[in-house]
């Protein structure tokens, strides 16, 4: 997927990005591949191949959940930007925090949005479990999401502490999504979710099954989760 099919299949589908928007998805991509050499970033460097499967993959979220407000997001285990990055160029209104226990993709986060000139988007350097605990951000968002992080059992740990009653837990997955959210069933229940949705699709030009699981915060979480740092991993709810 070249720049111009990328802008081209973005607008089919209602999104219409500005020369601006287009030219720091350019420049993001530039520097990724720059601190890619020096950090373990990303295993996808051609670009066309990141503009579909880093890039598009990361803006799908849009086709089914509505980002024209100003919403607060936490994006958990926000790795190299993604889908954190790619919403915030697309959609500036709004407010974004990325959560990763590694300090060093923050600052790549960091360098990004400032070289890109992106506000609004802050970058916390704590454990998914420690952040979901502390009352700061715990119930506070509107949209927690998370992409290649864990599988359902362990992300619902981490994501639904965090997103405030009617808010919604958006889990961007592979082909084995609803394999997962199978297993994860009485987790999330635990948690206080609610499964409004799977929405399955193929990217373009034959690049992968992908399942959006939309789940929704109809209650709060009980005080005991997300457990301790480590614990969600070792011993996953209902597995």
């Amino acid at each position: 997927m070249n720049r111009e099919t990328f802008a081209a299949v973005l607008k089919d589908q209602q999104l219409e990005l500005t020369n601006h928007q287009q030219q720091q998805f350019a420049d993001f991509y530039q520097l990724l591949i720059t601190w890619n050499e020096k950090m373990n970033l990303t295993a996808i460097t051609e670009e066309g191949e990141v503009y579909l499967k880093r890039f598009y993959d990361s803006l799908t979220l849009g086709r089914y959940a509505d980002l024209t407000q100003p919403l607060r997001v936490a994006d958990i285990g926000g790795g190299a930007g993604f889908p954190s990055i790619p919403l915030k160029i697309a959609y500036p209104n709004l407010d974004i925090t990325v959560v990763d226990s590694l300090n060093k993709r923050l600052t790549f986060i960091q360098t990004v949005a400032k070289t890109l000139g992106l506000t609004g988007i802050t970058t916390v350097h704590q454990r998914a479990e420690d952040f979901g605990r502390n009352k700061q951000y715990r119930e506070q968002f509107d949209i927690v999401t998370a992409r290649a992080v864990a599988r359902m059992t362990v992300l619902s740990e981490y994501c639904l502490p965090l997103a405030k009653k009617g808010g919604t837990f958006w889990a961007l997955k592979g082909s084995q999504g609803m394999d997962e959210f199978a297993i994860a069933k009485p987790a999330i229940a635990t948690l206080g979710g609610k499964f409004i949705a799977d929405h399955a699709f193929a990217l373009p030009e034959e690049g992968g099954e992908r399942h959006i699981i939309q789940i929704e915060k109809c209650k709060e979480t009980p005080k005991r989760y997300p457990r301790k740092a480590g614990v969600p991993q070792k011993k996953p709810l209902g597995e």
